[in-house]
């Protein structure tokens, strides 16, 4: 990973205290996640939404993870993790369920990842939220409002990063999917890079590049 501009890892999140406060991450920023908390191993990924001015049925979201290799590319179907599929190969990856509505506050789907039994060969971990079948619902970001990721420790519960995207939206009006962004090991460090990149063509153009065909 580049040591450039966009690279921040100040943040102040007391562990063993009483107190932490969320690392707020911005559009284009990478944050040091291990510097943040040197004892993570597991770690609890939370993405949430609202859906607002539909009038039949509301958008159903979806968070999917692809487990990326030095190339980029996943290494096999299995690194592909979904509502379909819900955990990787080895484990190491594990989304919690779908939700179709995006009602209520909180997280609306998670994913578990345990770093200790990451394959080696995964350099990167891409998280992407689509709309299911946009295309034939007419469906768009359009309705979409406070979406988020965050990253807690999952051993302490402890939130360590959030990344809002709000105002990503407003930039591709057809957008059905985005790339909110990576998380990526550099030795013995883990970081995540927040680019919430929108794409018109939904998960099947963002898998495509990744080397899945999605079928649907």
């Amino acid at each position: 990973m580049s040591d450039n501009n966009k690279f921040t890892d100040s943040a102040q999140v007391v562990v063993n205290g009483d107190t932490n406060e969320t690392f707020k991450l911005k559009r284009g920023e990478q944050v040091n996640l291990t510097r943040l908390d040197p004892t993570l191993r597991r770690l609890m990924i939370g993405v949430g939404w609202d859906v607002i001015g539909f009038e039949k049925e509301a958008p159903d979201l979806d968070l999917s993870i692809f487990l990326l290799d030095k190339d980029g590319q996943t290494r096999m179907d299995e690194d592909f993790v979904f509502y379909n599929n819900l955990k990787s190969l080895e484990g190491s990856v594990e989304h919690m369920g779908d939700n179709r509505t995006g009602a209520g506050d909180g997280d609306d789907e998670n994913v578990l990842i345990d770093l200790m039994s990451l394959p080696f060969e995964v350099y990167r971990i891409a998280f992407v939220i689509s709309i299911y079948d946009a295309d034939a619902r007419e469906q768009t970001f359009q309705s979409v409002r406070n979406c988020f990721l965050r990253i807690l420790n999952d051993e302490n519960g402890i939130e360590l990063m959030r990344f809002n995207l709000d105002q990503e939206f407003k930039e591709v009006p057809n957008a059905t999917a985005v790339t909110v962004g990576f998380l990526e090991r550099n030795g013995p460090n883990w970081f995540f890079e927040g680019t919430g990149a929108l794409s018109a063509g939904g998960l099947k153009d963002i898998a495509t590049t990744y080397g899945i065909v999605v079928a649907y």
